[in-house]
């Protein structure tokens, strides 16, 4: 059967970083993620496999979600991060642990005070970049503890601050539109 021969070397329960021929770590080539997602579509297309019936069909359309889901966690630097972190036993459990250091939390306290005082377009704005400075810091943190440190424990907390931080930004730029209307 050409569906096997297909996908006999890939299995469904293989990480995503070996579905996608990548090595895991933190650092990746988003170029060569995407290339790769593209190929693996290709190959586990339903429509390839539609002379070989419904069952290839339906075992072809569980890869692509497969393929689909892996593509979103890897593309993704936040996600990938995450994922990373749980796959070394280490669960992010943003809902239900939420402790960061001190100085997280008063920054967290200005920002949003920063936001509620904001009047114009030229404030918000550089709120943002502010943040967004502390997001790059804080990605570039996490990839240094992920990739080179392997202190999962820790990576975990950053990627909980990114959350926030990446939560923040979006209502600091919905507010920015709501004052240009």
């Amino acid at each position: 059967m050409r569906l096997r021969r297909e996908f006999s070397r890939l299995n469904l329960q293989s990480d995503d970083f070996a579905l996608f021929g990548l090595a895991p770590r933190f650092a990746q080539d988003r170029d060569a993620i995407d290339a790769r997602w593209k190929e693996l579509q290709r190959e586990a297309h339903p429509d390839r496999f539609a002379a070989q019936g419904a069952a290839a069909q339906r075992v072809a359309m569980q890869w692509s979600v497969r393929i689909n889901e892996a593509y979103q966690r890897l593309k993704n630097p936040l996600s990938r991060a995450a994922y990373l972190c749980e796959l070394h036993g280490v669960p992010v459990r943003s809902q239900d642990n939420t402790a960061m250091p001190p100085e997280f939390l008063m920054r967290q306290i200005e920002w949003r005070e920063a936001l509620d005082e904001a009047a114009d377009e030229a404030a918000l704005e550089a709120l943002h970049q502010q943040v967004l400075r502390s997001y790059n810091d804080t990605l570039a943190s996490c990839a240094r503890l992920l990739d080179e440190a392997h202190d999962y424990a820790r990576a975990a907390g950053q990627v909980r601050a990114l959350m926030f931080l990446e939560r923040f930004m979006q209502a600091a730029l919905a507010r920015l539109d709501q004052l240009g209307q």
